[in-house]
């Protein structure tokens, strides 16, 4: 089905089903970024813009609308994603109709980072905000990367152009080097820092600048300053070249007429924008107000709707075919939960994204993983931790169902006549833990009802009982994650709870090759139970995780033993050889099984079978211990820059790149995480308070000797 054909069909569906705007014109976006680039501020005026809210809330004073958590006002950062919904522009026109803009805001703390990657999953679109003095930062290239995984097209903002050492040029020179991408300027900046005064329009050739009586919502369009007429002629040519490239339309009319029409133009930035050969980039300054309609206009311009984004792809639940499903009502429902989270009113609330079909109030959904029909309570659109409710979700929307108890992130919901599976979300792995204990017994169960709701919300905070010593694990993405887990288990929970120190989530992982074959044979009362399992092990790439194959081809084992041995496999990798850690980056190839007689031959056996033939191969395969690694990145007074030097050489960290960062010297390390504790009040004594830090998961490496035979022994 062509664009056009799909923008036909979804106007007819519009008229017919109700819907507020033609899903030719929906944007699904998200707002990305390093944290402190301005987010949470650009989100907030955007709202005010559209007239969602009457007043702005600022991140310092505690009063924005989304970020809405104790925690988030407390800190001023954020640490859930927001969504919510308005329209723009607040007028429609013959170039621009009024778009339903669907947007989410999302963390930029490393620690948060799941945030990011499951908004990205089910977006159609994204703004990509960076400091105009800090520039390309290291989440930002985390951000990107996931964008990129999931090709989502995009829009760069420039932000806090009012600071002092903004500088336009470096931040987009910055993201052409680092993000690799083709970032084309769309405006530039008139002034800047305290002389930022506003935005050249390039497509259009006009200066626009903001009225601060009203803060900014009025916009006065007229011809640029004769001081930026060079800037602009230049910044027009260089658009129009890059445009060239994409479109032959532009050359045509440049080569015919000597300048490109403005629709022209923004046919091409969009085309351009969509197939990811372009990013436009705007500037501005949210907290002053500067820049942010232009930003909106922008998104309802050039970034994607539902039907320009390619068909959902999926599994045939049935057949384990391939399946796509574009974006149609009249299709049959394929929608993706891509985050759960508990409301004290509501309860449990289920974010979904509808690819395809629409879901109506009270209707019945087939759930794939659980093999369930599940019946919809109600819907609502999100508005940050408020909602409304609306009686129908249609295709290419993002809404909340509240109903569906047994489902979780990643599930489909989909049609019961025609079944199917959509990719699941993938999650990185906690990397640090800390015990907990309810601090009296009737704490007890209030705690373990709370930690699975937190579980359940977020996939990054993992819940275990240590079978040694009986303690409450948690696990999470950081020392600011669980901080943030602890203190919503008392204040949100009412739960009473002791923690242990956090610490470090080391993992178990093997560097050689071992088989093994072990027959478990037990009497058990007046039973014998018995069985044969042999099974190869082996190294898989770091990052790669578990993989087990239990295809033994012709067998006379029922699938009942073949999966006792998969789940004894499984269950043995849990508990790992050398220090009762979960094993990672390994892969079990299950080469044979058999009975020792059939009379005798259980699932428990098989299972048990197992386990010790997995023990015995991975303590053939050179068993070793691995450690999560950090990527750090310092900027540090060039007078300081010997001693962070060699302090982080003391923490074992690998300095990968030297740089300049203005009049600073910026490093770029690999440190293991246990090295990290307490890093911030170490660099701050060894800068005086000037340097600063950052940090993201690289990944996990081998543990030297000393310090495996240290965690071995403790």
């Amino acid at each position: 089905m062509n664009v056009e054909t799909g923008k036909k069909r979804a106007k007819g569906a519009a008229e017919e089903a109700g819907r507020s705007h033609d899903l030719a014109n929906v944007r699904n976006i998200g707002i990305i970024a390093h944290i402190d680039a301005g987010k949470t501020t650009v989100s907030e005026r955007i709202l005010y813009y559209d007239g969602h809210i009457r007043r702005v809330g600022e991140v310092h004073e505690g009063n924005t609308v989304m970020d809405w958590m104790v925690q988030e006002r407390e800190r001023g950062i954020t640490i859930t994603s927001a969504a919510t919904t308005c329209e723009w522009p607040a007028v429609a026109s013959a170039d621009m109709p009024r778009c339903q803009i669907n947007l989410i805001d999302t963390p930029g703390h490393v620690d948060f980072t799941v945030e990011v990657e499951r908004s990205l999953r089910v977006l159609d679109g994204a703004v990509g905000i960076f400091c105009a003095v800090g520039g390309v930062q290291p989440q930002s290239e985390t951000v990107w990367r996931q964008a990129n995984k999931y090709n989502v097209p995009r829009l760069a903002f420039v932000n806090k152009m009012d600071r002092m050492g903004a500088n336009f040029v470096a931040v987009v020179s910055e993201i052409r080097e680092r993000l690799k991408a083709n970032a084309v300027p769309i405006v530039l900046p008139m002034g800047e820092a305290e002389s930022f005064a506003g935005n050249i329009d390039l497509v259009s050739m006009e200066a626009i600048e903001y009225s601060e009586e009203d803060q900014g919502a009025t916009l006065r369009r007229g011809a640029i300053p004769e001081g930026f007429s060079e800037a602009a002629a230049s910044g027009r040519m260089s658009l129009i070249e890059a445009l060239s490239d994409v479109d032959d339309a532009v050359a045509e009319a440049y080569l015919s007429h000597g300048d490109v029409p403005v629709e022209v133009l923004r046919r091409a930035i969009r085309k351009a924008t969509l197939s990811s050969r372009m990013l436009p980039v705007l500037c501005g300054t949210a907290l002053k107000n500067k820049g942010i309609q232009p930003l909106l206009d922008a998104v309802a311009w050039y970034l994607p709707s539902p039907l320009d984004r390619p068909p959902v792809a999926g599994t045939d639940v049935r057949t384990g075919g391939a399946l796509e499903r574009a974006a149609d009502d009249g299709a049959p429902l394929s929608a993706l939960v891509f985050k759960v989270a508990a409301d004290g009113f509501i309860g449990r609330l289920l974010y979904v994204r509808v690819y395809s079909g629409k879901v109506s109030k009270g209707q019945n959904v087939f759930v794939p993983r659980l093999r369930s029909r599940e019946r919809v309570g109600r819907l609502l659109k999100m508005h940050a931790n408020a909602q409304s409710d609306v009686e129908t979700l249609f295709s290419g929307e993002i809404g909340a169902i509240v109903g569906l108890g047994k489902c979780t992130t990643g599930d489909t919901l989909c049609a019961e006549n025609a079944q199917i599976a959509l990719e699941r979300i993938e999650f990185p792995d906690p990397v640090m833990f800390m015990a907990v204990e309810p601090r009296s017994r009737a704490d007890k169960e209030k705690m373990q009802e709370a930690l699975q709701t937190l579980a359940d919300e977020d996939p990054t905070c993992q819940v275990r009982v240590d079978s040694e010593t009986g303690q409450t694990i948690l696990s999470g993405m950081g020392e600011l994650h669980l901080e943030i887990l602890r203190d919503r288990l008392l204040r949100e929970f009412k739960v009473a709870a002791n923690t242990g120190k956090p610490m470090v989530s080391y993992y178990e992982t093997v560097t050689g090759s071992g088989q093994a074959s072990h027959t478990f044979d037990r009497l058990f009362g007046d039973r014998r139970q018995a069985a044969r399992v042999e099974l190869q092990v082996g190294p898989g790439e770091r990052g790669s995780g578990v993989h087990v194959a239990c295809k033994l081809g012709r067998t006379e084992l029922t699938p009942e033993f073949t999966d006792a041995i998969e789940q004894g496999v499984r269950d043995a990798i849990m508990t790992g050889v050398l220090a009762r850690l979960p094993m990672t980056d390994v892969t079990v190839r299950v080469t044979g099984a058999g009975f020792v007689d059939e009379d005798s031959a259980t699932a428990m056996a098989f299972r048990t079978a197992a386990i010790m033939a997995f023990r015995e191969a991975a303590n053939a395969a050179t068993p070793e211990l691995l450690e999560p690694i950090m990527g750090v990145d310092i900027v540090t007074p060039p007078e300081s820059t010997g001693d962070v030097m060699g302090d982080l050489s003391g923490r074992r960290g690998q300095v990968r790149e030297l740089g300049v960062h203005g009049d600073m010297q910026s490093a770029h390390a690999d440190v293991p995480l246990a090295e990290l504790f307490g890093y911030s009040t170490a660099i701050r004594s060894l800068s005086k308070g000037r340097a600063s830090y950052s940090m993201e998961p690289k990944g996990f490496a081998i543990v030297p000797k000393a310090v495996k035979e240290a965690i071995l022994n403790r």
